[in-house]
């Protein structure tokens, strides 16, 4: 390992990056070396702009990847090398605003038939009936559920901010079956095939894909699908949108917002400025006919003129 690359991840593990945005940054930045076969401290400004548009317009990359190699390089730059220069000169790719895969209570519960693993549906569960993400539903501890108080207590999700969020009878009942059939004997509620590690995200995730393959849903169903079911139901059953943002741990109001976008029931109870309008005058009727009134004058022949 170089000396550079040591102080790189030493510099993202005090600044407490996940482990998951660690390796995305490394990935990244150890294939823009590679592409100009030099160190990035050797590199320049206009090397990150050329190799931006090699990310585009040669391997046609999304944008949201092509940013992520931009936060990448712009913490190795800043922070690390401590180069003089600012957020301005890492530009971004503009990423069209797209509305979330949702779906609707039947089809959640259609796809919660076709999970044969009952650890896979228990995390998966977790997912929809409490709006974990599955990093966080994955690495859910014995210790963290409350059934007295029934809440389920996160520690450290997005951001390390720990939160509560309900813990429904139904999905108490689904971890006790779980807990009773797999007795996991450390920590974690969903171990690996060690019992001091968790659950993959890689695991549940292909789970969950050959799940929504089976129930012949044609949705892209992912477990943040379900993260976003589980917000869109609330919203549409007349939840409080601040309510909502502390159960996801949204950061800001904003992005809970964007789900009143695709709250069905909530858009089309919402009233249209149409329906407010004052109603147009009524036009007044015309008197019906009278077949005895002569309403018409009748023309009376001219005398013809003699001829002289």
């Amino acid at each position: 390992m170089t000396p550079l690359r040591r102080r790189f991840i030493e510099d993202m593990l005090m600044r407490g990056l996940a482990p998951t945005t660690q390796r995305s940054y490394i990935h990244y930045v150890a294939d823009f070396a590679k592409f100009y076969n030099k160190s990035p401290e050797l590199l320049d400004l206009e090397a990150i702009r050329q190799y931006e548009l090699f990310l585009l317009e040669d391997r046609k990359l999304a944008p949201s990847s092509i940013n992520s190699f931009v936060s990448a390089v712009q913490f190795l730059y800043l922070v690390t090398l401590e180069m003089p220069w600012g957020k301005e000169h890492f530009p971004r790719i503009r990423v069209g605003h797209k509305l979330p895969v949702v779906l609707s209570p039947d089809e959640v519960s259609l796809f919660f038939q076709h999970i044969p693993s009952l650890k896979h549906r228990a995390v998966l569960m977790l997912c929809y009936g409490a709006g974990l993400r599955i990093s966080e539903a994955v690495s859910v501890k014995v210790s963290d559920i409350d059934s007295k108080r029934m809440l389920l207590r996160i520690e450290e999700g997005k951001g390390r901010k720990d939160r509560y969020v309900m813990l429904s009878p139904r999905l108490l009942d689904v971890l006790r079956s779980y807990y009773r059939a797999a007795r996991p004997e450390k920590e974690f509620l969903f171990p690996s095939w060690s019992q001091s590690r968790h659950l993959t995200v890689t695991a549940v995730s292909t789970a969950c894909r050959d799940a929504a393959f089976r129930c012949g849903l044609t949705k892209r169903v992912t477990a943040h699908t379900l993260r976003h079911s589980f917000a869109t139901h609330l919203l549409e059953n007349g939840t409080d949108t601040r309510i909502i943002q502390a159960l996801l741990g949204h950061s800001r109001i904003e992005t809970t917002a964007h789900y009143t976008q695709v709250a069905a029931h909530l858009v089309a109870r919402t009233q249209s400025p149409l329906d407010t309008l004052a109603p147009p005058p009524k036009a007044k009727a015309k008197p019906k006919a009278d077949p005895q009134i002569p309403w018409k004058k009748t023309l009376v022949p001219r005398p013809k003129k003699q001829r002289k």
